[in-house]
């Protein structure tokens, strides 16, 4: 079973629903999919919000292997995204000498701000954490007390490891920041990542790859009789 946990917003619920779908329809193998909705997390996750925060799961990404009890692997990404690829063969790149696998962007965004106004952040290992395979058993450091009380920056920068020898690397197709990175045809990506804002908000409706959320957008909505 491949156990994925997307990362929930309201303002973003069509974007979550949407790549749910999209993963689905495309998975050669069982897939269980886990809102990280902080509703749902209750006591798990107590910390303030920070004024630089976009997202409601900014931070509860980091309890991926506490909900997993430490075991096994899980495999959590940001809801702006739009699976093109089956996440089995994402799946099979787990590799047990690490402790979490990711794309390793070097990534400095130009602009100050992006979606709805959220104020756009550098630092290094900038949307390495926007995909993650957890090897959970070797993620105990992130105990819940630990990701309610470190900083952002000890978080998405992977700190807690203390070693990024334990940081594996997957290729870049499972990540490809749109309009950020070289415009490749669909074939030749895994994985859209809208970062910076997705189409379904009205100031990036024409961002690239748009057509291809519309489309899979519609597929979801779709109910009617079987085509012949």
């Amino acid at each position: 079973m491949i156990r994925i946990f997307i990362g929930f917003d309201p303002r973003e619920a069509v974007a979550y629903n949407v790549l749910a779908h999209a993963i689905q329809a495309r998975a050669s193998q069982p897939v269980t999919i886990a809102p990280l909705m902080l509703s749902q997390l209750g006591k798990l996750m107590w910390r303030e919000r920070h004024n630089l925060q976009s997202s409601d799961f900014s931070f509860s990404r980091f309890l991926v292997p506490h909900l997993c009890d430490y075991d096994g692997w899980a495999l959590f990404m940001d809801c702006d995204m739009l699976m093109l690829d089956d996440v089995a063969k994402l799946w099979s790149l787990r590799d047990d000498a690490f402790a979490v696998m990711c794309v390793k962007h070097d990534h400095v965004p130009n602009e100050d701000k992006k979606f709805l106004g959220e104020t756009q952040t550098r630092y290094e290992k900038k949307n390495w954490s926007s995909v993650m395979l957890f090897n959970n058993a070797k993620c105990r450091a992130l105990t819940p007390d630990y990701v309610n009380s470190a900083s952002g920056l000890d978080l998405h920068r992977f700190n807690w490891l203390g070693n990024d020898d334990l940081i594996g690397e997957i290729p870049h197709r499972w990540n490809h920041l749109v309009d950020y990175d070289p415009a490749f045809p669909a074939a030749e990506v895994s994985n859209l990542h809208f970062t910076t804002g997705g189409p379904y908000f009205p100031d990036y409706v024409t961002c690239g790859y748009a057509d291809l959320w519309f489309a899979e957008r519609d597929r979801m909505l779709y109910a009617g009789a079987k085509s012949k």
